[in-house]
């Protein structure tokens, strides 16, 4: 049995022409977790329902975060024992940093306990979301591999990365 993939957004949800939401129009074992509230997250809401589509799958499971939806799995994967075969993580945004959206609420501190399952963490050197100094700091406090991609923005649409081939060779390694 293939693993289900679990793509966990970030704030606004992926859009059309991000590369989460094109690889689930290419990969029918690529499921979305849904968030209420795309546009106002909570923490307090975003954990919980990630840990609800966890349990929904059957069979090993893969987690793509992008974003705020890797503090959702840093914060899920810290109380919650779900069973996760790995993860990837990209772009994730400093919480406590100037450009943070206002809207997002409950997300800092992010655990820094390692994670129970093997991850990669993709960063950007230009992301102004995070820095790569603060996607190294996690990478290493979760125990996850650090990918530098360089200068790729917020690794989102607007990076102009289509369906980002080498996010998804990335992803195809994890498999194993």
């Amino acid at each position: 049995m293939s693993p289900t993939v679990l793509n966990v957004p970030g704030i606004g949800n992926s859009g059309p022409l991000h590369w989460q939401s094109l690889w689930e129009q290419s990969d029918p074992d690529i499921l979305r977790v849904s968030q209420r509230d795309w546009n106002h997250p909570s923490c307090a809401e975003w954990v919980p329902a990630l840990e609800d589509a966890l349990r929904q799958v059957s069979g090993p499971v893969i987690v793509v975060a992008h974003s705020l939806g890797c503090l959702a799995l840093a914060h899920c994967s810290a109380t919650a024992h779900l069973l996760i075969k790995a993860a990837l993580l990209v772009a994730i945004p400093d919480p406590e940093g100037p450009t943070f959206p206002s809207e997002a609420t409950g997300f800092a501190p992010v655990p820094k306990q390692p994670f129970a399952f093997p991850s990669v963490v993709v960063a950007s050197t230009d992301d102004p979301f995070g820095s790569l100094e603060h996607s190294t700091m996690y990478a290493q406090a979760w125990g996850s591999r650090l990918v530098s991609i360089g200068a790729a923005g917020h690794i989102n649409a607007d990076s102009g990365l289509g369906a980002w081939p080498d996010g998804f060779a990335l992803l195809r390694c994890l498999h194993n």
